[in-house]
């Protein structure tokens, strides 16, 4: 659990606030860097891992599979060039909230949890595909960052099933994340 803690210490560490993730390579590369190079990315991705794993069951698959089916399809918006309104204020209360959840250790069904990602990831998929990089590939740029949010997930999943064996360790993990959602929103 230790060398677990480390090395998402080091990733929290490694990322920086998002709200703009311009400068980065093309294509796929472009994609998979984006949701790595922001701390409110990073943090609500592996919230809805972490969350998965507290909530058990099919939770697990499903809420970081809807996330992603909905971070594809709020990515598409952004690429298409539609406006949503309050999409940052949206990533800063995923991350305030997801933390919430999981430091209360709050067991909704499993179809209100997916609502609540669901929404969270439309936000995270526009910022991710309005600031696509210009003449860009959108399909290989959507294809890296979805897989850079799956495996953050997939690292969320698996910090939150070894966390489950360690008591308190998981809610804490909650209630740092939503500490970090706060210093985001006034940061922001």
């Amino acid at each position: 659990m230790k060398r677990q803690s480390t090395m998402a210490l080091a990733a929290l560490l490694y990322s920086g606030a998002a709200l703009a993730h311009p400068g980065h390579a093309e294509g796929a590369l472009a994609g998979l860097l984006h949701p790595l190079t922001g701390l409110d990315h990073v943090l609500a991705m592996l919230a809805v891992g972490l969350w998965g794993a507290q909530l058990g069951g099919r939770a697990q698959w499903l809420l970081p599979a809807g996330f992603v089916a909905c971070l594809a399809a709020g990515g598409a918006l952004g690429m298409a060039g539609y406006s949503v309104p309050l999409v940052e204020a949206g990533i800063v209360t995923s991350v305030l909230l997801l933390g919430m959840l999981i430091g209360f250790a709050v067991r909704l069904p499993v179809g209100a949890a997916l609502a609540v990602v669901g929404v969270f990831a439309l936000f995270h998929g526009f910022a991710h595909g309005s600031e696509m990089p210009a003449h860009d590939n959108g399909w290989l740029y959507a294809a890296g960052f979805i897989a850079a949010s799956a495996a953050l997930h997939g690292a969320g999943l698996w910090l939150g099933r070894g966390a489950l064996a360690h008591g308190r360790w998981l809610r804490g993990s909650g209630a740092a994340i939503s500490l970090a959602g706060v210093w985001l929103a006034v940061a922001g």
